[in-house]
């Protein structure tokens, strides 16, 4: 006969899982707050390409 130990309890804990909920959305809420505070450079120049027509294939 082999003794083991349990190392998790069995019982659910509610309490324990909002605190872990809370701390990732407090985490996520303050990556997108910081995010929104760096301000991006948009881009100054409108881009044109010119296609020529022979590169078209015709599809039937």
């Amino acid at each position: 006969m082999q003794f083991y130990k349990k190392t998790r309890s069995t019982s659910f804990n509610f309490f324990s899982l909002a605190i872990k909920m809370l701390i990732i959305m407090i985490i996520f809420a303050g990556i997108v707050f910081l995010l929104n505070k760096v301000n991006f450079p948009a881009p100054n120049k409108t881009i044109e390409k010119i296609i020529p027509n022979e590169n078209f294939k015709i599809v039937k």
